[in-house]
């Protein structure tokens, strides 16, 4: 999986969002239109520069997508229940 940076904001694609929550792909679309499903986007800094975090929140679950600065994933940590 691989994220995509466009005018400085990462895109994902859906149907990978829809596998790591669980969901169909046309549940993630209108899940975010609604703000069900709400999200952050951190870059590195310092001993994390050239990194960016990505996390997904929906239902109690988070999804946290770390990535090098190209955009490849290079850790995924998946929680639910409020747990972290």
């Amino acid at each position: 999986m691989k994220i995509d940076i466009t005018s400085g904001e990462p895109v994902i694609d859906a149907s990978d969002l829809a596998e790591l929550l669980d969901l169909a792909p046309r549940e993630v679309r209108e899940k975010m239109r609604s703000g069900d499903i709400t999200s952050r986007f951190e870059i590195g800094e310092g001993a994390d520069a050239g990194r960016f975090r990505l996390t997904f929140f929906n239902a109690g679950r988070r999804v946290r997508l770390t990535c090098s600065d190209d955009g490849t994933v290079l850790t995924r940590i998946r929680t639910s229940n409020g747990a972290t």
